[in-house]
């Protein structure tokens, strides 16, 4: 792999990380009040077991997809569930103003397990984990697909480098909503921006998704060079890059007035 590529890959790789972590932060809310009403012993077992299952389950549709990636079908859901996920997200905390809709969320996710069992418990964070999972490998998907191919051999239908990227996107999204949440939780209360921020990110590499559907091949609505080309590479990062910096400058700082939600997290 030449210094032009592996570069390419660590940037990739860079940003899929910061998505990842700006996401896992509301996710990791919503784990830690899950678990709440379990003795403190039981409440880490609860979210190592869950986690190992989101781990397994993870490895697992990697492989699954890797065999899919190329079926255009599967790359336009994939591209409109991003973009859905993203306005949706979008509309509701910048039309609606609802700023607490985190903590609004994690409360009913609290209604819904208070009581149950230990296992029980288990169950349900897992399956949450599971649906953090969905988001979290479509958006990986959306950005290794359109890398150069490497000279690693396929792992399924798909080039190695780009299993490589999602995989280690995915790992760390799982880390950093294990042990790392709390700083970010931290960061998105100081800079509540850069959570509308992380989901436009996500809505435009829904769009880089959409951009790489419509040049496959079968379909050929825009020629298949342009979604690889130098030119289209340079629009998103710099967008990208845009969109992350107006997250962080046009968001007011915050006084940790309220440590509800941290508290919760940690």
């Amino acid at each position: 792999m030449d210094f032009a590529l592996l570069m390419e890959y660590g940037w990739v790789l860079l940003v899929l990380i910061a998505i990842e972590g700006l996401l896992a932060a509301d996710n990791a809310l919503v784990l830690a009040i899950m678990v709440k009403h379990l003795p403190e012993k039981e409440r880490k077992r609860a979210l190592f077991y869950g986690l190992a299952g989101a781990f397994v389950f993870r490895f697992g549709s990697l492989f699954a997809i890797s065999y899919l990636v190329d079926v255009w079908q599967v790359q336009a859901i994939g591209a409109l569930y991003l973009l859905f996920m993203s306005l949706n997200h979008i509309f509701r905390k910048v039309i609606f103003k609802k700023h607490g809709d985190s903590q609004a969320e994690a409360d009913a996710a609290a209604k819904k397990v208070k009581g149950a069992g230990f296992w029980t418990t288990v169950i349900k964070v897992e399956v949450a984990d599971i649906a953090f999972a969905v988001d979290s490998i479509l958006a990986a998907v959306a950005l290794a697909v359109a890398l150069p191919a490497t000279k690693l051999p396929n792992i399924g239908g798909m080039d190695g480098g780009h299993f490589l990227v999602i995989f280690i996107g995915g790992f760390v999204g799982l880390v950093i909503m294990r042990f790392a949440a709390t700083l970010f939780v931290k960061l998105l209360e100081r800079k509540p921006g850069l959570e509308v921020a992380a989901f436009a990110i996500v809505g435009w590499v829904g769009v880089k998704l959409a951009v790489y559907t419509m040049s496959h091949p079968a379909l050929a609505i825009i020629p298949e060079s342009f979604a690889h080309s130098s030119a289209w590479k340079i629009t998103f990062y710099v967008v990208l890059v845009l969109i992350a910096v107006g997250g962080w400058f046009l968001s007011s700082d915050k006084e940790q007035g309220d440590k509800k939600p941290l508290a919760a997290a940690e």
